[in-house]
């Protein structure tokens, strides 16, 4: 603490993803923050390539003098690492139980959610019995469970969970998840993982991805990437102050 008596350092902000549920008169998130920011994150812009009309596929790139045109935005996408660990959780056990019996289990079990679709009927009690025979039950349960999975009609198709990624204020863009990896490097004698990490990749998707009629959620994932390419815009603006004090320097006085 310093002599004024506030905090010698800033207060950390943190990272997260945000998940909203199938359109409701107000959306319900699914916050799921970071346990520890990640020490890099890789970004890429990929800018668009207008077809050529000469290939015989749609996705060809141009082969002759580029144009000036840019009817899209560039593709951005990011790469992260998120580190899992449930060792301060298991220094006050009684205050997180999960983390007894689980570890970080459902920490990447919310994250693995981000990749299915919102409508899941019937994946509770699938679930339940799929756990109930990694415990080791047996006979006439075992028998029920298969009779059970057998019989399961397939998940309805459905969107993709509409995720905000969230990387301080000046960077709240909506994104798809295309990559995820685990690498759970600690168990518990469950075989739940005590430490694991999460590679994620992203792209950002843009008020074009959302189709002609989004719903409210989608509505506000494109409110929240416009918020984000406002500060881009006026960080680029503010540059031009860089630029004179650069050109001035340069002049003989």
């Amino acid at each position: 603490m310093s002599s004024s008596g506030l905090p010698s350092s800033p207060k950390l902000l943190r990272g997260a993803l945000v998940q909203f549920s199938a359109p409701m008169i107000v959306p319900i998130p699914n916050v799921i923050i970071f346990q520890y920011n990640p020490e890099t994150l890789s970004r890429t812009l990929e800018p668009y390539q207008l077809p050529d009309s000469k290939a015989a596929g749609p996705d060809k790139a141009v082969t002759e003098a580029p144009s000036t045109t840019q009817p899209k935005p560039p593709v951005e996408k990011f790469t992260l690492a998120l580190q899992l660990d449930a060792s301060d959780a298991l220094e006050v056990p009684e205050y997180h139980p999960a983390a007894v019996l689980t570890g970080v289990a459902d920490r990447l079990a919310a994250l693995e959610m981000l990749l299915y679709a919102e409508d899941s009927a019937g994946l509770g009690f699938s679930l339940s019995i799929s756990v109930g025979a990694s415990l080791g039950s047996g006979g006439a349960g075992a028998s029920a469970g298969g009779s059970v999975a057998a019989q399961a009609q397939p998940v309805p198709k459905s969107k993709a969970p509409t995720i905000l990624f969230i990387w301080g204020p000046g960077r709240i863009v909506p994104v798809r998840i295309n990559s995820f990896a685990v690498e759970e490097q600690l168990t518990n004698p469950m075989l739940y993982p005590l430490r694991a990490k999460v590679s994620l990749g992203m792209q950002v998707l843009t008020n074009d991805d959302f189709g002609e009629d989004p719903d409210t959620i989608e509505k506000l994932a494109g409110a929240a990437y416009k918020f984000t390419m406002t500060q881009k815009r006026v960080l680029a603006v503010a540059n031009t102050a860089n630029g004179v004090e650069s050109i001035l320097g340069l002049l003989p006085i």
